[in-house]
Order: structure tokens, then sequence, then C-alpha cells
């Protein structure tokens, strides 16, 4: 209650522009377009930070034996405008680095960008037949209501319930609390792997959903480090101490992994899909130099950027890793 009042009062204006949006679009004086194939959006309430890109995939796994896939993501952070087709060597500058993530865990789908998204759809559907997708997914497109998509899968991060927080910039929501009713299933995404059906139930409780939409909780998985260079030294991952290098929404399901396996002697975070630069790699080298003997340790998204440092240090290179992740859907068990 607290913070729906601070959303409704200290906010307003902003509260104001999301309420009116959505007024428009639900009174279809705004009108969102539908397209004969299917449509999945993936998205969230929260600004970054809840794991789309893991479920993403998760989706394109189930998926990809039956169908023919495309992903289209506005590709936040790259310097290109436009349709593009996203390829493996591209770099994260042209394609942003999810897409491109996805792109090289999975060649044989087709990846694409565009900010317009109802471009891109039209873009994909005028491929020829046999290219043509059969399916697309939406990557962070919940607020982009111009399209209307066959499902809504909205992701919660089970560590910051909606309820809980607050409209930016006090905040890290970015669209209204209310709207998660509009999904067709919501996902609690980062959960314990031991969660059980009586947790689960609560927090079907807590969020109160209308009849109708399904709930999924779903976990990380992190499967085993993989060099971000070529060159690197395997020897390092056998280090007792690492170093996190993130540029990432929220970092603290990384470092509660590595705690398992390292002390983590420091942390260097950027913004979320943070650009690196000469200056940036300067500071990376005097920070990975207070410790020659630790591992640095890096996200899959960050490795696609990273990669590129041709710059960096050799020493640094060889100890730089990355940890790739997978979402995994939890079965509803007794505790």
């Amino acid at each position: 209650m607290k913070n729906l009042l601070i959303n409704q009062v200290l906010l307003f204006p902003y509260y104001l522009i999301l309420k009116t949006r959505h007024f428009l679009y639900d009174s279809k004086i705004l009108k969102s377009r539908e397209y004969p194939i299917p449509i999945i959006c993936i998205g969230n309430i929260t600004a970054g930070g809840t794991g789309k890109t893991p479920y993403v995939e998760y989706l394109i796994r189930g998926m990809l034996s039956e169908e023919r896939i495309a992903v289209l993501s506005r590709g936040y952070g790259r310097k290109s405008r436009g349709w593009r087709e996203v390829e493996a060597a591209d770099t994260a500058i042209q394609a942003g680095d999810e897409p491109l993530q996805i792109k090289r865990k999975f060649p044989e789908i087709i990846v694409s960008v565009d900010e317009n998204r109802r471009r891109g759809i039209e873009t994909l559907l005028s491929f020829p037949p046999e290219r043509k997708p059969t399916v697309i997914i939406l990557d962070d497109a919940f607020q982009h209501r111009r399209v209307k998509p066959s499902m809504n899968i909205v992701l919660i991060d089970s560590s910051r319930p909606i309820d809980e927080d607050m409209l930016l910039p006090l905040g890290r929501l970015r669209d209204l609390p209310e709207q998660i009713k509009r999904a067709d299933k919501v996902v609690v995404t980062k959960c314990p792997p031991e969660m059980d059906a009586a947790d689960m139930f609560l927090w079907e409780q807590r969020m109160n959903l209308p009849a109708g939409i399904e709930v999924e909780f779903s976990t990380l998985k992190y499967a085993d480090a993989k060099p971000v260079f070529q060159d690197a030294d395997n020897r390092y991952l056998y280090s007792k101490f690492a170093i996190m290098l993130t540029a990432i929404a929220n970092p603290r399901h990384l470092r509660y992994h590595l705690l398992s396996f390292y002390k983590i002697g420091s942390s260097m975070e950027f913004k979320d899909h943070h650009n690196f630069s000469k200056g940036d790699v300067k500071r990376i080298t005097r920070w990975a130099n207070r410790d020659k003997k630790a591992l640095i340790i890096t996200t899959e998204k960050d490795a696609q950027r990273l990669s590129v440092l041709t710059v960096l240090p050799e020493d640094i290179k060889a100890r730089m890793f990355y940890l790739p992740i997978e979402s995994v859907v939890l079965e509803r068990r007794e505790s």
C-alpha cells in the first residue's frame, strides 16, 4: 500500500503517462496489430534483471525440433539502426549482446533486431517460404502494445517482488504492477532449486492473479566456465580466489553461486549493457593486477562484449572466463 501511494503521488507524472497509455490501448483508441503466426512475447514489469534471455533460450530448446523459430529483439545497446539479421560473426555493437548470445548458441535459428517491432515482424513474414518462421519470439516487448502477441509471458525476479517495488526512478518498475494481469503466463525466476509446492502456493496467493493465468517457477543452472578468449589458461579455474567483472542489471545471483567455489576478493560492476571503452580496459587492467593469481569471472552476456577487447593484456585474457546459464523450470513437489 505504501509503495502504491508513492507511485500515485510522488511519481504521479510517470504514473499518469503509463495509466493513460494503457487506457488508450485497452479502449482500442490506439490499435494493436495481430499477425497470422504465433508470436510469443517475453517481458517483465521490472527494468532488467529478471532472466529474460535464459528463458528465451529455454523456449527455443523446447521448440527447436518442430518449428522454424525467429527471435526479434530491439537489440539494446547496439549502435546500428533499423532491421538487421544477426550473424554469429557480428559484434555486440552491431547486434546487441543478448541477440548475439542467442545467435551464437542457436546458429540454426533466425535472430533479428529492430527498434520498430511491427516492421521487424513484417520483414520476417516476407521471407521466402523455406526460411519464413513458423513462430516468432519477441524479446522484451511486454510494453510494446502496438503488437498483439498470441501469448504474453511475464517474468518476475523472486528476490524482487513487484508489490515491494516502486516506479522508476525511485524503484525498478518500468510499468504499473497491475499490468501483470495482461499476462497469459507469469514465471517467477531465480527461485531456489529446492523450492517446494508450499512456497509456490504462497507466491501464488501473494500475486493474486486472475483465474486463467498460468504460473511457473524457474531457477538458474550454471554450466562449467568457458574462456572468453581462445588463449585462456584453464589452470586459473582451480584458483581459490575470483574477481567478478559484470555489466548486468543484477549480479547478485552470480555472486551467490561463485561463493560456493571461490573467495571473491573484489568486483567491478558496470551498468547493464555497458559497451567497454579503451579507458575501461585500463581500469580493468589496474583492477585485475591487484590480485594476479585470481580467476576473472564474468557472465555469458558480458562475454559477447568483452571478447572484442583485443587490447587487453595477454595475462588478463588468460584469466578471463564466463559462466553459461540455463533457465530450468521447477516441478511442483511436496515439502
